[in-house]
């Protein structure tokens, strides 16, 4: 029936065919940047140690502690369980975090009024260094931040089909899956807006909601009760882990590691780099326009539909671009706000799904900004402005990518040499914990990446007297029991200075 099947393709506006390819072209964009400026061959980061050591091929295991879930083991699952491959698990990393992007945005073309925002809010957030490094990362942040704006946008959706309801609750699922925290402080605006804004009040919304932080968070209870004993007691060893989460203000704390590094535990000796923080501005400013934008359209009389009035269904409410673009912008703020007075350091990748819920309404606020752009006389001005500083923007972002990738890239690589440094001295041999010439490393939290790259099992204190012992520490004097061991200096870049002290 190919008659059929065109005059179907016709129904559909021909600005929103045009917009979805662009979109196709920005995730395509997204993935071949993301691989220029994080190589492939980039080691395995401390948290992606920790997860891929759920499978043999990334052997031994490392500790598993509260805060951790099992989405990002999940992700990886289909590489890591028959593969060691680091480039092949970034390859399929970079897939996953390609097609996420496209279903995170996917739903744009529709929920904001205006196709051509769907791309731009995609360009926008892929853009960000922090999105492109973490591209190839098996970190759980994108697929949250993917989660959370394909949800919101699939909730702004007039109809609530079956198939949209799904939307909603696979986002909010996948979410709540990676991080628990982030899933429920998605859930709890929208679950709102379902009870008391009539345009949105419906049933369907409300137990797309509920079905989508039962489904991510059964998974992280289950093994709450059978690791740490209940909901409680993870809780409170989560906190502990993250170093007593409490009231405080860590705003200042986030703007400062907008430039990395990626941990900043404690951030008092950071500082906000005037260029770095360009984003924070270009950002404020676009969605002041877009908002703007929006509230201008929204105050526009539209003409009234011919025939008998009749009660408008929530599910046929008239659109309000405006009320739309402050549920994304409110449910992204809600997701920051535990990270601004709770959590007592920072990392940029905590912000991702903020930027992704803003990304939308600045999208809307930059093709506002662009249109005026062409009225300014003369024309070269209106052209050359927006160039230089779209274009300053992505020079920025693409430094900041490969510069902080230069510097993982340096830092992991110390960890080999520790680790042959280790073995020159008759400590670990890469294989697991026991076997071989067994060995258990102590110092601070940062020996963990390295006990799993020595073979050797992280330990505190003389845990474990029969093994060989060693101990990596860095500026500070080793305890007691450890004064009299023989020391060795660690070559190496990131890590020099650190002393391993070996059991003799």
């Amino acid at each position: 029936m190919p008659g059929a099947a065109s005059a179907r393709a016709g129904t559909e506006p021909r600005p929103e065919r045009l917009a979805h390819r662009l979109l196709l072209a920005v995730c395509c964009a997204f993935a071949l940047l993301s691989c220029v400026l994080v190589p492939l061959t980039l080691p395995l980061g401390w948290d992606e140690l920790v997860y891929a050591s759920r499978y043999s091929p990334y052997a031994p295991a490392t500790p598993y502690s509260a805060p951790r879930t099992r989405g990002v083991p999940f992700l990886i699952a289909p590489v890591a369980t028959w593969s060691g491959s680091t480039v092949l698990l970034r390859v399929w990393l970079t897939l996953l975090a390609t097609a996420a992007l496209y279903l995170g945005f996917r739903p744009w073309l529709r929920a904001a009024h205006r196709p051509w925002a769907a791309p731009v809010a995609a360009a926008l957030y892929g853009s960000l260094w922090i999105a492109l490094f973490y591209a190839n990362e098996a970190m759980p942040n994108h697929y949250t931040a993917m989660g959370a704006v394909g949800a919101v946008g699939l909730f702004l959706w007039p109809r609530q089909s079956l198939l949209t309801c799904t939307g909603v609750a696979t986002g909010i699922a996948l979410a709540t899956l990676m991080r628990p925290n982030d899933g429920f402080a998605i859930g709890l605006p929208l679950l709102v807006a379902a009870l008391l804004i009539p345009a949105w009040r419906g049933r369907s919304r409300v137990l797309a909601v509920l079905a989508g932080l039962g489904a991510g968070a059964l998974p992280w209870a289950v093994e709450a009760y059978i690791r740490f004993g209940g909901v409680r007691e993870r809780l409170t060893e989560a906190s502990e882990v993250q170093g007593d989460l409490r009231p405080l203000l860590s705003f200042v704390h986030h703007l400062t590691v907008i430039d990395g590094p990626l941990l900043c535990r404690p951030c008092d000796h950071d500082s906000v780099r005037p260029v770095a923080a360009e984003w924070w501005v270009l950002l404020t400013l676009l969605v002041a326009a877009g908002l703007w934008t929006l509230r201008r359209a929204g105050s526009r009389p539209t003409p009234r539909q011919a025939g008998p009035a009749t009660p408008t269904p929530s599910a046929t409410a008239p659109a309000d671009p405006f009320r739309d673009a402050l549920l994304a912008l409110v449910t992204g703020l809600a997701i920051a706000l535990p990270y601004f007075v709770l959590v007592p350091y920072a990392t940029p990748r905590f912000l991702l799904p903020t930027h992704a819920l803003f990304a939308p309404t600045a999208a809307i606020g930059l093709l506002t900004l662009l249109r005026l752009a062409r009225a300014v006389r003369p024309r070269w001005i209106g052209v050359a402005v927006p160039a230089l500083v779209l274009g300053g923007h992505l020079a920025v972002q693409a430094a900041l990518a490969h510069g902080n990738a230069k510097i993982q890239g340096d830092a992991r690589r110390d960890w080999a040499r520790v680790a042959e440094t280790l073995e020159r001295h008759g400590v670990g041999n890469g294989t697991s914990p026991g076997t071989g010439a067994p060995c258990l490393l102590n110092g601070n939290t940062s020996v963990i990446p390295l006990a799993h790259t020595a073979g050797c099992a992280p330990g505190d204190g003389l845990d474990d007297p029969r093994r060989p012992t060693a101990l990596v520490m860095r500026g500070a004097a080793p305890p007691e029991w450890a004064r009299d061991w023989p020391r060795h200096t660690v070559p190496g870049t990131y890590m020099r200075g650190w002393v391993i002290h070996v059991h003799p």
